[in-house]
């Protein structure tokens, strides 16, 4: 018999949003200790993590949270929502998805060749902040010809300027909880 269940995905890394050195958990009651406010990597979920003692952290880090990688971690306490955040973490957000982007190019670059239509009269890549039905058809046209490589192919053949702040705005807007429909972030 063939288990069609997927496993349960998690996340491998995290950046480093805020890192509170004495700080109380808001996911685990009585939990004191080095904290990390962070995202994910993959699935661009805020984590809570528990970080080893005596070990610094810089915000925009690049931190491993697998099972069997971990260095610098002891456990990943569990997930927060925008509001749990610190002033330091809302304020680092959108440079830190930024990154993510730049450094997963070719991920988010792949949004642009794939996204499909949501009702007949709205398509997902309408939703990202600038593009609009022109852009769109601009869009759908060039990738019909060709899937479009880097964000630098994007801005060439569409004239969409900087499209990785686009999506790093639209990520924003849905890890706040503004978004009726999330596109890039899984709801939690």
């Amino acid at each position: 018999m063939v288990s069609y269940i997927q496993p349960k995905k998690y996340e491998e890394y995290v950046y480093v949003l805020d890192f509170i050195p004495n700080g109380k958990s808001i996911t685990v009651k009585g939990r004191t200790g080095p904290l990390i406010q962070s995202i994910g990597e993959d699935m661009l979920i805020l984590l809570e993590i528990l970080a080893m003692n005596n070990v610094k952290f810089t915000v925009g880090e690049r931190v491993s949270i697998g099972k069997d990688s971990r260095v610098k971690i002891i456990s990943v306490l569990g997930r927060l929502t925008y509001n749990d955040l610190t002033p330091m973490a809302k304020n680092e957000l959108l440079n830190v998805i930024t990154k993510i982007i730049l450094n997963n190019e070719y991920k988010f670059v792949d949004y642009f060749n794939k996204l499909q239509p949501i009702t007949p009269r709205l398509h997902a890549l309408e939703l990202i902040p600038g593009i609009g039905k022109t852009t769109l058809r601009e869009i759908l046209k060039n990738r019909e010809t060709k899937p479009f490589e880097s964000f630098d192919d994007i801005q060439k053949r569409i004239k969409l300027k900087e499209p990785w702040k686009l999506l790093a705005e639209r990520i924003l807007e849905e890890i706040k909880g503004n978004a009726k429909i999330n596109i890039l972030v899984k709801r939690i």
